[in-house]
């Protein structure tokens, strides 16, 4: 995270295990927050660096060393669910190394005798159609790098990780969309697409995402939201703590019903919340200000977990 004010990692494990926060997600391998997190019961998604992805594309003895320092001295301990090569590159400088550095790293943890899956993480800028959702494509400037990606996934039977931020929907076109929308409290159908009713900007998003990958042979690929989140502060009147905590409530009701999507009615869906805590150092404005606690571990707003 980008803050200089955080609790030590352990008092960050402590506080999950009393919130009963059994999943995280982590943006880079840290040796204090593995060894926080060992024999802990929570499952870990761990990102590779950005500045280290063209190096784990190029270097096959880099990414050997890369997972011999970073994942094999926790494997025992640690329960990582996913080893992530690129948080939002795809499309962007970075976006041709994610391919092979998946590849080496893969085969790196193959040769240590270890089994993670290896995905890659992309927001929903990667579409070049978003609405309706039934003609959801990406662009084809992510079509390039994402479509060999997908088919690998496809593949190992390893799901796509996407960011998934109704908020930058509605500020973005809140002609079109209620803050009630966005915010799970729409009354009714706000969106008729496909035969299928969508009363959340939430599903309508990731449905957008699905139909996309089946637009291009990746329709048993499976989702994971490993971002979705609400500014408390720092930006428009729609970024308050009301606000961010009744869109974080209702998502997490919304998961927990498994009442799935309109696409894909009943199936259960891994949700991620972003973040635990604020970022000081991120730019000022609603980056700094999508943490459910303070720096001192108090609550900016209490989410039923």
């Amino acid at each position: 995270m980008q803050a200089d004010n955080l609790p030590s990692p352990f008092q960050v494990i402590a506080l999950c295990k009393f919130r009963n926060i059994h999943k995280l997600h982590i943006y880079g391998p840290n040796p204090v927050v593995l060894a926080a997190l060992r024999n802990s019961g929570i499952s870990l998604i761990m990102d590779a660096d950005e500045q280290d992805l063209q190096q784990l594309a190029l270097n096959r003895a880099f990414a050997g060393a890369w997972v011999q320092a970073n994942i094999v001295p926790y494997a025992g301990s640690v329960n990582f669910q996913y080893i992530v090569m690129g948080n939002e590159e795809i499309p962007g400088n970075y976006a041709s190394y994610i391919l092979p550095a998946i590849y080496n790293v893969a085969d790196s943890l193959k040769g240590a005798g270890l089994s993670i899956p290896i995905t890659t993480a992309i927001s929903m800028e990667a579409l070049g159609t978003t609405f309706p959702p039934s003609e959801g494509a990406f662009s084809n400037q992510t079509l390039q790098y994402l479509g060999p990606i997908v088919s690998l996934l496809a593949s190992r039977h390893t799901p796509l990780l996407v960011n998934v931020y109704p908020y930058f929907s509605y500020i973005g076109n809140s002609a079109a969309n209620s803050l009630d929308y966005a915010l799970f409290r729409a009354k009714g159908m706000a969106v008729q697409n496909d035969n299928l009713e969508y009363w959340n900007l939430f599903d309508e998003m990731v449905d957008t995402v699905r139909y996309a990958l089946d637009r291009i042979g990746g329709g048993g690929v499976g989702i994971v939201v490993s971002e979705s989140g609400w500014p408390s502060a720092g930006g428009p009147s729609v970024a308050t703590i009301d606000n961010a905590r009744t869109y974080m409530n209702n998502l997490v009701g919304h998961v927990y019903s498994k009442a799935g999507s309109p696409k894909m009615p009943g199936r259960e869906l891994d949700v991620y919340l972003f973040s635990m805590f604020n970022e000081d150092l991120k730019p000022a404005g609603t980056e700094e200000n999508y943490g459910m606690f303070y720096a001192n571990m108090s609550e900016i707003y209490h989410v039923n977990i």
